[in-house]
């Protein structure tokens, strides 16, 4: 995807927010399905949006962003949750103090310290809970679905993609007996920090029951829960993925 700033600009493209703004906020020109739905405006921290990854994509493909895309732009925050990229911006504002309203507080919000992030909304903490920001360690088997049959004595291929919120896959692990033991998976090319890495485990499956399920970590050592972390809107749902398979 092209852009059409290298770093985001506020009020024109390289010209930087004003001394002391601590976050930025952004508006897009969607309106609210129902009259009593609050306008969709959200902020980042003014680091967040200064960072040389951080974009507003003019184009896509060599070619104007489609509107489904969010033309005429859209903020690209790589390594954070899909709630930031605000589609169809029509207003940029650097502000001093935090932004309030609906789509702040209380919502895209977990309970404080209940996932393992780095990059912290930490002006928009309260006692007890924080917005959701970076995306945490998750992987997926891709070739294969629950209830698949497999052939018993002949050799299969487990395939996947794993990501985080930016720091790298270090590895990703297979179990195929239901996490009783787990062996390391061989990594496809890192194509970038905030790329799907792709992932491929061969095994021969046993007649029966095949219990199979992936696990990523990243360089942080931060890797995926045996079971979700529950938070009433079920944000960050990273647990370990178990596929019930056989093979006869």
């Amino acid at each position: 995807m092209a852009a059409g700033v290298g770093r985001l600009g506020v009020d024109g493209a390289g010209e930087y927010p004003q001394d002391g703004a601590k976050q930025v906020l952004f508006n897009g020109m969607d309106g609210p399905l129902l009259p009593k739905t609050p306008d969709f405006i959200k902020s980042i921290p003014s680091w967040r949006a200064m960072d040389e990854s951080t974009l507003i994509a003019l184009e896509m493909n060599g070619q104007p962003l489609p509107h489904w895309n969010g033309a005429p732009a859209r903020l690209i925050v790589p390594g954070w949750t899909g709630t930031y990229w605000m589609k169809q911006l029509v207003s940029i504002e650097a502000r001093t103090t935090p932004l309030g309203g609906f789509w702040m507080n209380p919502a895209y919000r977990v309970p404080l310290g209940l996932f393992p992030t780095v990059d912290r909304f930490t002006s928009q903490d309260t006692a007890t809970n924080t917005p959701i920001t970076e995306m945490v360690v998750n992987s997926l088997i891709t070739n294969m679905q629950d209830g698949d049959k497999l052939r018993a004595g002949q050799p299969a291929e487990i395939q996947g993609i794993a990501w985080d919120g930016g720091y790298g896959i270090a590895d990703v692990s297979v179990s195929t007996d239901g996490g009783k033991n787990w062996q390391p998976a061989k990594l496809g090319p890192d194509l970038g920090r905030y790329s799907f890495r792709p992932w491929s485990f061969s095994f021969t499956p046993a007649a029966g029951a095949q219990a199979v399920m992936a696990k990523a970590t990243n360089r942080l050592g931060a890797s995926q829960p045996a079971a979700p972390l529950f938070n009433g809107a079920g944000y960050h749902h990273n647990s370990v993925q178990r596929l019930e398979l056989s093979a006869a």
